[in-house]
């Protein structure tokens, strides 16, 4: 689809200087994702993935946990008076015996393109509703350079901020460092969602050995999403919330956040890099500093 940027005009100043141009956009149109014809959710996205983002939605809704749970994925009418497809309707189908939790149905979630899924923060859900836990995935051992190097590869890597400087992004990254998929939006959790949908339908779930990085914070949404697609570790080249924080140590993540050239913070599982001089309760360091 050829809608994920526009072209608009701009009155630009530039040292006194004006001038007017076209520039280019990055295109934000509402997507509306339907469960067995019934409405679900709306969010606030970049067109294009919308498979995906529907799929990745409801992986971290706990509907999908493999790409066996989905017969099918379609666009659908539109709301035109005429009842042309706008091809911004999806309705997802699932797989005969897969189970449909009741909330899905009962609730209709809005999603905009800054907060995810909001409201819907509970530490114990995501927990319970998990169908990959991170404590059954064998340990990652990564080491702080490795985690340092990714940012500049994520960044080269955004062909449409370059056009726009208007899109978050997030990419998957294996332990060694490679890049396995990257994706772009205007909301940094369809971002999310659209890689770990791709995941599913390419029955890749769990990622149970690969990195997240966003490009900017890390929400409660985001470690959300990573949680429930079994993802050990995200990271954040921004701050992450509290709430991400919390839901992290809960459930066994790496959250890694303020990731800056050689800087970063690791705020739960650092148990899964390789630190060397670490200060912490118990080690020599922290001995020492206590005489």
């Amino acid at each position: 689809m050829g809608r994920v940027t526009e072209r608009r005009r701009v009155t630009r100043v530039r040292a006194g200087v004006v001038s007017a141009r076209p520039d280019t956009l990055v295109a934000e149109e509402p997507l509306e994702i339907r469960l067995a014809g019934k409405p679900l959710a709306i969010t606030m996205r970049t067109p294009g993935d919308d498979f995906a983002l529907a799929a990745g939605f409801l992986v971290s809704e706990g509907v999908l946990a493999s790409a066996d749970d989905v017969r099918s994925i379609v666009y659908c009418a539109g709301a035109t008076d005429d009842g042309s497809n706008t091809y911004n309707v999806v309705d997802v189908r699932l797989a005969d015996g897969v189970a449909l939790p009741d909330f899905t149905l009962e609730r209709n979630v809005y999603t905009s393109s800054s907060c995810g899924l909001c409201g819907k923060a509970s530490l114990d859900a995501v927990r319970t509703t998990t169908r990959h836990p991170l404590a059954d995935t064998p340990p990652l051992r990564l080491s702080p350079a490795l985690l340092s190097a990714l940012p500049n590869r994520l960044r080269a890597a955004q062909r449409v901020f370059d056009r726009t400087g208007g899109l978050h992004a997030a990419a998957l990254f294996s332990e060694t460092g490679e890049l396995l998929d990257i994706r772009e939006d205007v909301g940094r959790h369809n971002a999310v969602d659209k890689l770990v949908g791709r995941a599913l339908t390419d029955a890749r779930l769990p990622l149970s050995r690969a990195i997240l990085l966003v490009s900017g914070r890390a929400s409660f949404e985001l470690a959300q999403k990573a949680a429930m697609a079994g993802i050990p570790v995200l990271a954040a080249v921004s701050a992450p919330s509290s709430l991400a924080v919390d839901l992290a140590a809960e459930t066994g993540m790496t959250l890694v956040g303020f990731l800056r050239g050689e800087s970063m913070n690791v705020y739960a599982g650092e148990e899964r890099l390789v630190l060397e001089g670490a200060e912490g309760p118990g080690s020599q360091s922290a001995d020492k500093a206590a005489m």
